[in-house]
């Protein structure tokens, strides 16, 4: 398998880090017990840095990325999509665009967002082991861990290529990767989009369904329903662009030329005037798109896409009134921080069993309260 990282130059980053006078990122030195110590104690973020590489990105020490390892590690394409997802979200990204289609045995993916972005100087070193701007922010959310700085150094290992197209500090990202899927397993059935259903509690939850990439980005749109999460294949993707950057491009043209130059660069399809233009900007975006799209896209053809969350409660009843299954008829309730530990600790001792026997689960765990009884809903699915 081979691994490319790069802006556009075709560099490894293997090269660019020894250029720089960096670190093996799996090479280590032996570590103070002293050090660690101290950082135990006192929780030092100092001690936490191996390297501080400026615009708060810095490189962690490999005890601390150990301490933040993630529940699993990359085991199918799905991993890949969640991770470039939790990236966009935690990166303050308000709308994300998947771009996916198969060509053979290879799945070809686009990430774009209007997230903070990486500044220029930075662009090969984030694919390298422990690198993150997590270290104040760690998230654990119930996908795991995040903020080890393993998160995209995982995917370069486990793709024949992952590149940063285009970036910068207030410019969003767009990443395109490419996944051997002989080598890194996905699901058969790409195609069918989950049911989603509410929970006795009132809460969306996908209820069936193959864990596919459309129920993993599904997962996540309907538990960050403020985020938008757009899907489709790459001309649909460029439709979405370029709708997305209509909406809001007067707004730019209105200020003075140097506002042109900050506009996020999900917005700059919607510059293009001709078909031509169109395709040069999917192009610097990583997608591949035809003339001939490009002029369907133009004609209004290729329609935008819905974000996922709109698309998947479209038709779904609204909510009505429940009751409270944390309040019983005498008045005794558990505070939802309590219920919320609790599920977690539940799901912590489903592992073991579920490490035994191959199954996992596929939802958050249900725990709800009423009289005398707590009820704790587990969902899972056979592995392959």
């Amino acid at each position: 398998m081979t691994t490319q990282n790069n802006l556009q130059s075709g560099r490894p980053f293997s090269d660019d880090l020894h250029n720089k006078g960096g670190h093996d990122s799996d090479s280590s030195r032996d570590r103070d017990p002293l050090l660690d110590f101290v950082a135990e104690v006192t929780g030092d973020q100092v001690l936490q840095v191996e390297e501080d590489l400026g615009a708060g990105f810095v490189r962690l020490n490999t005890a601390e990325a150990e301490r933040r390892q993630a529940r699993h590690d990359i085991r199918q394409v799905e991993d890949i999509v969640i991770e470039m997802l939790r990236n966009s979200r935690d990166a303050g990204a308000r709308h994300i665009f998947i771009a996916s289609t198969k060509i053979d045995k290879v799945r070809l993916l686009n990430i774009i967002d209007d997230g903070e972005g990486v500044p220029d100087r930075l662009a090969n070193r984030i694919f390298e082991a422990r690198v993150t701007s997590k270290l104040t922010s760690i998230l654990e959310d119930e996908w795991g861990v995040h903020g080890r700085g393993m998160a995209l150094y995982s995917i370069t290992q486990n793709t024949r290529k992952l590149a940063l197209q285009a970036s910068g500090t207030g410019l969003g990202a767009a990443f395109s990767l490419e996944v051997d899927t002989d080598e890194l397993k996905e699901r058969a059935d790409q195609s069918t989009w989950p049911k989603v259903e509410r929970d006795d509690e009132g809460r969306l939850h996908c209820a069936s369904g193959p864990k596919n990439l459309l129920r993993h980005i599904a997962d996540f749109a309907l538990k960050h329903p403020k985020l938008k999460v757009y899907v489709g294949s790459p001309n649909e993707v460029l439709a979405t662009l370029k709708a997305h950057g209509e909406e809001r491009l007067t707004v730019y043209q209105e200020e003075d030329n140097s506002a042109i130059a900050k506009m996020p660069h999900c917005l700059r399809p919607a510059e293009a005037d001709d078909p031509a233009l169109l395709v040069e900007a999917a192009q610097n975006l990583g997608l591949e798109v035809s003339t001939r799209s490009a002029y369907r896209i133009d004609s209004g053809e290729i329609a935008a896409l819905k974000d996922v969350y709109a698309l998947l409660t479209k038709d779904l009843p609204k909510e009505t009134s429940s009751i409270d299954l944390t309040q019983d008829l005498r008045g005794l309730k558990i505070e939802k921080q309590d219920l919320h530990n609790f599920a977690g600790e539940v799901e912590r001792a489903f592992d073991t069993l579920a490490e035994k026997y191959y199954i996992s689960c596929n939802d958050d765990p249900k725990v709800s309260v009423k009289k005398n009884t707590i009820t704790i809903k587990l969902n899972f699915d056979k592995e392959y």
